[in-house]
């Protein structure tokens, strides 16, 4: 142990003796490694608002989906439905679920009343879909007695109100015959650009205050039931709900399907595979830039290895002394280049460039510790062959520089 300690000093002595010829060669390596370790943190990030994105359209992994639907006839969703889904889960201790009905609801705005998209949700939905209000707030569970509806609109909506903003209290009816008055407690952003005016309202909510008009053919279909659940138990458990909501609403077929999906993998295992092999050929260039210098070192050196030979050094000494010195020399490097990714990645506003996260993953230890092996890597290599010459050199030969 004592002997390696000594031949890194002797390999830091020698470094800094000879710093000005190695200076250029480590400039490379440190750069090289800042880019592996901050595009592998980079990648890390795109990964996490590529996931992000995916529960916002599909719900997070993993949501089981239930639907049903009636067989023959259409009719309105039996009351027996409504009482299945809020045992199941209870049954299976499910913590996370909503149900989510798609339809359309008239709205009186100033310009005329208009049929406008509607979600009727119950409020675990904004986090299971990690819905952002950018104003005002999403639902509670306290919500659902309130005396009136509550709607969380999008900025179309908000537009057709004639608002800019929430700032005032704002209120719309909702319904045609029989209109209620709703409040406006949210808002976010529109899903694309020229989105059609949208709303979130809670699903009890809605079935208290408004009923389509049965008369005209028109009939409120069953909401799907949505549960965010452990990965482990989606296959047991997705038979199980078919066959028990399936036989509690005879005459309806009962479907389920979840999200489960390897394609965020699949992109975050191809672009970092990219990005190391871009950081890896630029640590090649930097490694033989330190190679050539490393050479010319050790031939400048050739009478100092002689003398330390006829002292009694062995070639294993000798090999281990040159090759550390390229070794301690990309640590050093890699360290840089380390500190510079992990600064640049803090620097980065995730919020713009990555869409908005809203689970900011930490810098990866990954990533630094990927990074230090490579800076290691490049120098062991790099020092390999210069240590090979410097302990083939005669120590006769040697002494007569």
């Amino acid at each position: 142990m004592t002997g390696f300690v000594g031949a890194l000093v002797e390999a830091w002595d020698e470094l800094r003796i000879h710093k000005l010829r190695v200076l250029l060669a480590l400039i490379g390596v440190a750069v090289a490694v800042a880019a592996i370790t901050g595009v592998t943190a980079a990648v890390q990030m795109l990964s996490q608002a590529y996931q992000e994105q995916f529960d916002r359209d599909m719900g997070r992994q993993v949501t089981v989906a239930v639907d049903a639907w009636a067989q023959g006839e259409q009719s309105a969703p039996p009351a027996a439905l409504a009482t299945e889904y809020a045992r199941v889960l209870e049954r299976y201790d499910i913590t996370w679920a909503s149900r989510d009905l798609a339809t359309q609801v008239p709205f009186r705005f100033p310009d005329g009343t208009r049929p406008t998209e509607v979600r009727a949700v119950d409020p675990d939905l904004g986090t299971m879909q990690r819905i952002q209000v950018v104003e005002g707030r999403w639902f509670d569970d306290a919500d659902v007695d309130a005396l009136a509806p509550l709607l969380v609109v999008n900025r179309a909506f908000l537009d057709r109100l004639g608002a800019s903003d929430l700032s005032e209290p704002l209120t719309v009816q909702l319904g045609d015959v029989t209109p209620v008055r709703s409040r406006v407690v949210g808002l976010v952003e529109d899903r694309w650009r020229g989105a059609p005016p949208e709303a979130y309202v809670l699903y009890d909510q809605l079935t208290r205050w408004y009923t389509p008009d049965a008369a005209a053919g028109f009939y409120q279909p069953a909401p799907t039931l949505k549960m965010w659940v452990p990965p482990e138990i989606v296959d047991d458990l997705t038979p199980r709900l078919r066959s028990e909501i399936g036989a509690a609403v005879p005459g309806w077929e009962v479907g389920t399907y979840d999200n489960r999906s390897t394609g965020g993998a699949a992109l975050d295992g191809a672009t970092r595979w990219v990005a190391l092999g871009v950081g890896a050929f630029a640590l090649l260039l930097g490694g033989l830039g330190l190679v050539n210098i490393a050479l010319v070192t050790v031939r400048y050196r050739i009478r100092e290895i002689g003398i330390r030979r006829s002292f009694g050094a062995t070639s294993g000494r000798v090999f281990v002394g040159v090759l550390l010195e390229s070794v301690v020399a990309t640590v050093v490097a890699g360290l840089v280049g380390v500190v510079l990714a992990v600064a640049a990645v803090k620097a980065i506003p995730a919020d713009v460039m990555f869409g908005g996260l809203q689970d900011r993953p930490p810098f990866p230890v990954s990533a630094a510790l990927i990074g230090m092996a490579c800076a290691t890597g490049v120098g062991a290599l790099a020092g390999i062959l210069p240590a090979t010459v410097a302990v083939r050199v005669k120590v006769i030969d040697a002494i007569r520089y």
